[in-house]
């Protein structure tokens, strides 16, 4: 890291004047190590009961908003009215310092997928650094910006949002220069009242958007088109039938996909058409930043996929599991439950679904609605969760090997299926993240 006391000083108008350096910043104070700079934040527990253990640890310097005379001692204190505060404007110091190219991806859907394949393509020509794991939020992004090496030339951002203004905040952080939104979905509905308000959430990541950037947006979304047609930067879009950027999907298997964008074929590690449309954001971004078909085919081809998105595993007994379990909303279990579906596998295909969480008053209808999803290719199917007896309801009307399990028979879910799976199956299961399906997925892999 390449940031001085003085340096902080004067970013958070404080008086300390040494020219001694910062080797890391962190607000768990058991990530401390030596030369670190310790930020208490205020959460479920208040951090600045942590700074003595941050100074034994190795924090020489601390952010403190608390009452004076307990500013701790032998340490570089900046006083600061709100830590948060502070910690985003370290961020958006450190990026202009840095001062690579930014990449900012968002979505209801596939923008985790997305950001990992967009910075696999990049890093073909470029030094690049994306968000790690789901940091994607006010803290996880700044905390992003401030872990870049020095030498980053690209930096790839996922950007999440709860609430309207969360991405405003971001992408003010960050400063784009080029922006995509993969998808407009039901996620946080609860929050945002409809997919109309999702849209105009998703749409603040121009806030910060460079003048001459641009902004890649999915061309059959019509919420979208009337949001787009005032912006000052240039708008790409993408999709299959139509779009600046078109797609032809040629095959699906277990372990991959395959398509065409204008003669040239690409492969993805990964399933689903959905997938396809992430990858040409990916193959979209390369463009923009001077990539030529072959590099980006390079980057697409074995990206490495953020743990719990559609990925691949084996039971215990040799069962195959598809594991989608980080997030879910109707429109990304859907598409899953489509793309599963079609996939040419051999034995059964069993599906465990699990609550889609913070739909709001329409949740009982969006649950019935996977009925929609759910045909004879699939021989059975496991729900969980109170949301999902809506869907239970629905299916026992044309699906016999249905089965309902409440959140306080998970262990019984677990057991049956132990019970059931043969060693030539294939399960998929998917579910919010608040469901705990990773302990199922667990579970059916112990020996």
């Amino acid at each position: 890291m390449d940031l001085t006391i003085k340096e902080i000083a004067e970013i958070l108008k404080s008086n300390e004047d040494s020219e001694q350096q910062i080797a890391n910043i962190e607000f768990d104070s058991r990530k401390i190590t030596s030369n670190s700079l310790f930020v208490p934040l205020k959460g479920t527990r208040d951090g600045h009961q942590f700074v003595e253990q941050a100074k034994e640890n190795g924090a020489i310097a601390t952010l403190w908003s608390e009452d004076r005379s307990r500013v701790p001692q032998d340490l570089f204190v900046f006083e600061v009215e709100d830590t948060k505060k502070a910690f985003q404007e370290l961020a958006s110091y450190y990026r202009k310092k840095i001062a690579p190219k930014v990449v900012a991806i968002t979505g209801s859907n596939g923008k985790t997928t997305t950001k990992d394949m967009t910075e696999a393509v990049l890093a073909q020509k470029f030094k690049t650094y994306k968000t790690q794991g789901n940091y994607n939020n006010d803290l996880g992004l700044p905390y992003t910006i401030l872990h870049m090496p020095e030498t980053t030339e690209v930096l790839v951002l996922e950007m999440g949002m709860d609430h309207a203004g969360d991405l405003t905040l971001l992408s003010q952080i960050s400063e784009p220069d080029s922006a995509a939104i993969t998808l407009i979905g039901e996620a946080h509905i609860e929050n945002l009242g409809s997919r109309s308000g999702i849209a105009k959430g998703k749409m603040e990541i121009t806030a910060g958007l460079k003048k001459n950037g641009v902004l890649f947006v999915p061309a059959d979304e019509p919420l979208l088109s009337p949001l787009v047609s005032s912006l000052q930067q240039k708008v790409i879009t993408f999709g299959f039938t139509e779009g600046n950027v078109q797609a032809e999907v040629l095959k699906t298997t277990q372990y991959s996909s395959e398509f065409m964008i204008d003669g040239q074929r690409f492969s993805i590690p990964v399933i689903g058409s959905y997938n396809v449309k992430n990858a040409l954001v990916a193959y979209s971004f390369g463009h923009y930043f001077g990539l030529n078909n072959e590099e980006i085919a390079n980057g697409l081809k074995d990206f490495q996929l953020t743990k719990d998105r559609t990925q691949w595993s084996k039971a215990a007994n040799g069962a195959d599991i598809l594991s989608d379990v980080y997030n879910a909303n109707p429109t990304a279990m859907g598409l899953v439950l489509d793309s599963f579906a079609e996939l040419p596998l051999t034995g059964r295909k069993i599906v465990v679904l699990a609550d889609m969480l913070e739909l709001g008053e329409s949740t009982k209808q969006m649950h019935r609605q996977m009925a929609n999803h759910i045909n004879d290719s699939f021989a059975e199917v496991y729900l969980f969760g109170t949301e999902m007896q809506a869907l239970y309801s629905e299916l026992q009307k044309t699906q016999t090997q249905v089965y309902y399990f409440s959140e306080e028979n998970k262990q019984d879910m677990i057991a049956s299926l132990k019970q059931d799976i043969q060693p030539q199956d294939s399960l998929l299961l998917k579910g919010s993240n608040g469901m705990g399906l990773a302990e199922v997925i667990s579970a059916l892999q112990e020996k």
